[in-house]
């Protein structure tokens, strides 16, 4: 029998805090782009505008701006240079909508200038995408398996670690577009003196998002490290 992996596992409450967090940090976000989304901006910007002109005052003209389906779906694909904007984005005049698409152009920018963290997490996606499809079926051997089943379950767990490492890049990589999203903003006259807050308001919960999937990364990783110990005893 597994180490109870389906069954009368008890580690699973080492997952509770990260599932909690992650729960509140998506109703957060949320709540708090329907607020902001509501409230339109007195620049009358739409968000592909606000974007494509903080592009255009940071000398980025190689960037195209497109509409993407979806609720939230917003990013940036550094392969195409390409800047994709949800629906409720692209061409919303609300203050949720400029502060998103700030966000998104923010990793362009990124992009532009080689930021050393962005440069990092893109030379590390193979490697996750790898490591993060043989982790639990490496580990799961393991628990099958008799004496060599450790050491499959470490190698298991190392494959696991690179997709909290890649979580824990993630993280620089989002404040910093934020804060050059705020910042352009601001510079620009994109947004009124008065309705930067709000913008804050909606880039500081969507980066709540990010914190939450980092400690579900580190409570998974845990909890493996943990099944495994008692797998060896």
């Amino acid at each position: 029998m597994l180490f109870g992996w389906f069954y009368y596992d008890w580690t699973v409450l080492i997952l509770l805090p990260g599932m909690l967090f992650a729960f509140w940090a998506q109703m957060k976000v949320s709540s708090t782009f329907d607020r902001y989304s509501k409230k339109v901006s007195r620049t009358g910007r739409t968000g592909a505008e606000a974007a494509s002109q903080l592009l255009r005052a940071n000398g980025v003209y190689d960037v195209r701006v497109e509409r993407v389906r979806g609720d939230l779906t917003d990013h940036y694909d550094p392969r195409t240079r390409t800047l994709r904007l949800s629906e409720s984005v692209h061409d919303s005049r609300s203050i949720a909508a400029i502060g998103v698409a700030c966000h998104e152009a923010g990793h362009a920018l990124q992009h532009a200038e080689k930021y050393s963290f962005l440069q990092l997490r893109m030379s590390m996606i193979p490697v996750c995408r790898i490591g993060s499809g043989l982790a639990m079926p490496l580990f799961l051997i393991g628990l099958l398996i008799g004496e060599l089943g450790y050491v499959f379950m470490v190698a298991g767990i190392l494959c696991f670690s690179l997709a909290a490492l890649f979580q824990l890049i993630t993280l620089p990589v989002e404040f910093n577009a934020s804060a050059r999203a705020l910042a352009g903003m601001q510079e620009n006259r994109l947004l009124g003196e008065e309705e930067i807050g709000g913008a804050r308001r909606v880039l500081s919960a969507a980066a709540m998002t990010y914190v939450a999937a980092l400690a579900s990364s580190l409570l998974s990783l845990l909890r493996l490290v943990v099944i495994a110990n008692n797998r060896r005893r």
